[in-house]
């Protein structure tokens, strides 16, 4: 069903003729008959009856403005919504690791949705970086800076490292590194000063925590995910001198969007508090 076409019911049952319901839909009067007959014909119902120059509903057409008019009234409501929504409505696509999503944005997301009641956001949490060129999201947070692109980057801020390893352990503790395709960055490049053999590779920082946690293994982490091993006495944490970056990716073409722009204030607010824990 056409909503436009369901008008067109309304309309005819409300004047009574198919000229006064041209004259209110500002639409040609034959092509009112041409919508009711097929309105008709794909329900299988008549609708109207003409008497005395009227077009009176039949039952059949009455059962039918039942759900038109709820139609409308639910259609006037969803155009009330924004009034009744205090700030910008929308609904802001996330991309990250799953640790950043879980370790720093979400224990502080529930203050902002309740702060903003229009706004929705969707975490798409990958260990592969979204394809902005295909509007996959609409914000991303990446701990590289990204090669140039039709977006628009911007610093949110670096985040701290600490090696850790067990005070004592029975032989060598198992080493834990990431993939090769992750060798640039800071984690890497201390780890390849300990001239051992990795014996667990993973991009999955949650793997490295679990295994650092039974004391038997050694690993780069990032401060937001380490926090409980911290206080470990069971434990020897290093603040390696060297930081991981964290960048913030935007759709140019929503830079001065309401909703973008208070997701990106409340991202870089995550980022800013997280540095003074």
């Amino acid at each position: 069903m056409n909503w436009d076409d369901l008008r067109i019911i309304a309309a005819v049952r409300d004047e009574g003729t198919y000229a006064g319901a041209s004259a209110r839909l500002r639409i040609d009067e034959t092509t009112v008959g041409r919508r009711l007959s097929r309105i008709e014909r794909a329900l299988g119902l008549r609708l109207f009856e003409a008497a005395d120059g009227v077009r009176r509903p039949t039952r059949s057409c009455e059962a039918v403005l039942a759900h038109v008019e709820a139609m409308a009234a639910h259609a006037a409501e969803i155009g009330r919504l924004s009034e009744s929504l205090e700030g910008p409505v929308g609904r802001v696509r996330i991309a990250s690791t799953n640790t950043v999503a879980e370790e720093v944005l979400s224990p502080r997301a529930s203050g902002f949705l309740r702060a903003n009641p229009g706004l929705t956001l969707q975490f798409l949490t990958s260990s592969e970086n979204v394809k902005f060129s295909r509007w996959e999201a609409d914000l991303a947070i990446r701990l590289r800076k990204p090669d140039k692109g039709d977006f628009a980057i911007s610093r949110l801020g670096d985040i701290r490292i600490y090696y850790f390893e067990p005070v004592t352990t029975e032989g060598e503790p198992v080493l834990c590194a990431y993939p090769d395709e992750l060798g640039a960055i800071p984690e890497m490049q201390f780890l390849r000063t300990k001239k051992a053999r990795a014996r667990c590779v993973t991009d999955n920082v949650r793997v490295i925590r679990n295994l650092i946690r039974a004391h038997q293994a050694a690993g780069v982490l990032p401060e937001y995910s380490c926090a409980d091993l911290l206080g470990d006495r069971r434990l020897r944490a290093t603040l390696l001198p060297k930081r991981r970056d964290a960048w913030l990716l935007v759709q140019n073409h929503l830079k001065r969007d309401a909703a973008t722009r208070v997701t990106i204030d409340w991202v870089r607010a995550c980022f800013q508090d997280m540095s003074r824990e």
